[in-house]
């Protein structure tokens, strides 16, 4: 998802190098999907794969399930897929961007048979979901199938947010191995230099670690946890992260470290203009406005100093094109004050939606969905 670029465009030599020596230095799962870079990422990991490569991984893509109309397009894009990969199976096929609205479209146009199928004729081995939706809505997608996997966003800082600490656990229990995605929150999280308050946190512990370690040690800490996918596109930042897959482990924190974990998250929050923890008990929003990810992309601006890439992600995140025209905006809210008496952080949610909405909802919105949309909403051929 996040490969090297050049002049605007894969910078296909050093991608191809970078995914090769990963290989050879232990990383056996290789994630991509139909629509990473415009749909140019599928092709340049056919070519990675090559030489004897593909052999050796577990190779893992998701079904555009934003763009399925019809049970016929499920087998029209993972015919596709099978044919840009240059491959006979994927080893760990993923129904993406999962919500209960497009879970609730998936079952009518008929996954279940589509999956049973393409696991029968061998066209996949693994199926799984990856999941971006409200926390009520992951069990009942998790016992709506058998299931051999799914992917969630988790972190340090996300542990109520979508599936959460609570989401990780139940699939676990279910016998589901549990792929992380977003280890380190878009980056965020792996800054070299954080926010002050922040490493004077991580200047306490006995053992110095980058910020990289603390927030994926603190994942493979956790034994639900099987597989963490880190987008990586600087050598530096393979040999970091294979190291540290070596280290990673139940056990590996100290609960005094845990505690410096627990302290940062803390902090983080403070630093954000509003307090919002992703717990989603302001939800369902009678108006649709989906109201955890307006503030977590608000905060990435505030926070994390990402403007361009958090209204980017508003724009297609909340614009119903990849949740069958569910929208979200910020701009929704009626001010009927119903969140306000489920907020256990008595957030004045009508009177920061509108921040939201003054600094999300500008003139340029309307070209940043246009840019999304042609990025993300590319269709079979």
């Amino acid at each position: 998802m996040r490969l090297p670029m050049q002049d605007g465009r894969i910078d296909e030599p050093r991608a191809i190098r970078q995914i090769r020596s990963a290989i050879d230095r232990g990383v056996n799962y290789v994630d991509t999907a139909w629509s990473y870079h415009g749909g140019e990422s599928e092709p340049l990991v056919s070519k990675a794969l090559k030489d004897g490569y593909r052999e050796r991984v577990k190779l893992a893509t998701k079904l555009p399930s934003f763009l399925i109309k019809s049970r016929e397009d499920m087998d029209r894009y993972l015919n596709a897929q099978l044919k840009k990969l240059e491959t006979d199976r994927i080893d760990y096929y993923l129904i993406h961007t999962l919500s209960g609205p497009l879970w609730k479209a998936m079952k009518k146009f008929g996954v279940h048979d589509f999956l049973d199928q393409a696991k029968a004729d061998g066209r996949i081995v693994n199926a799984g979901f990856s999941f971006h939706g409200e926390p009520e809505d992951f069990n009942p997608i998790v016992d709506g199938y058998p299931w051999d996997f799914c992917q969630i966003q988790y972190n340090y800082l996300d542990e109520k947010y979508q599936a959460g600490a609570a989401g990780l656990k139940y699939a676990a229990a279910k016998n589901l191995a549990v792929i992380i995605m977003e280890p380190l929150r878009g980056g965020n999280l792996g800054r070299p230099a954080p926010p002050p308050a922040v490493k004077s946190i991580w200047e306490e512990a006995k053992t110095t670690r980058s910020p990289v370690a603390w927030a994926l040690l603190w994942l493979w800490n956790q034994p639900e946890v099987t597989v963490i996918i880190s987008g990586m596109n600087d050598e530096a930042h393979i040999d970091e992260n294979i190291a540290l897959a070596d280290q990673g482990r139940p056990g590996v924190l100290t609960t005094a470290e845990l505690d410096l974990v627990t302290r940062a998250a803390h902090t983080y929050r403070e630093l954000m203009t509003v307090g919002c923890t992703g717990c989603g008990y302001c939800l369902p929003c009678p108006a649709g406005v989906a109201i955890p990810v307006c503030f977590e992309l608000y905060n990435n601006i505030r926070v994390f100093n990402q403007p361009d890439a958090a209204r980017f992600g508003y724009a297609i995140r909340l614009s119903g094109d990849m949740t069958h025209g569910v929208t979200g905006y910020a701009s929704q809210c009626v001010r009927c004050g119903e969140c306000l008496e489920k907020c256990p952080q008595q957030i004045p949610i009508p009177d920061m939606l509108a921040k939201v909405v003054a600094d999300m909802e500008d003139e340029g919105l309307p070209q940043r969905l246009a840019m999304a949309r042609e990025i993300m909403m590319k269709e079979v051929k």
